[in-house]
């Protein structure tokens, strides 16, 4: 393979990279439990949190709505890590000791 070649497949796969990294950063991704609803943007940015109102919550109940709304968020992030590297994981595979 030529020198010439191997700059075009090399600025092809820079080019399909950004565009799927683009399309995971506009992707919405959401965590959610019995209380709290978060939806996150691909850029791991939280964008909303909903928290159920049927439930009365007393003084108490903060610190259990706090974890709630941690998990939750962490699950949405769990749900980007994963698109992510289900996404992006083939451009690794294709250019030994690109990444």
């Amino acid at each position: 393979m030529n020198m010439q070649a191997l700059m075009k497949q090399a600025q092809k796969l820079q080019k399909d990279m950004m565009n799927t990294k683009e399309e995971i950063d506009q992707t919405e991704f959401i965590g959610e439990n019995s209380l709290v609803k978060v939806t996150m943007k691909g850029t791991k940015e939280v964008i909303k949190v909903e928290i159920n109102h049927d439930e009365s919550l007393g003084k108490e109940d903060i610190e259990m709505l706090e974890d709630m709304i941690l998990l939750a968020v962490n699950e949405a992030n769990k749900k980007i890590d994963e698109m992510t590297e289900d996404k992006m994981g083939k451009f690794g595979n294709s250019m030994p000791g690109l990444f």
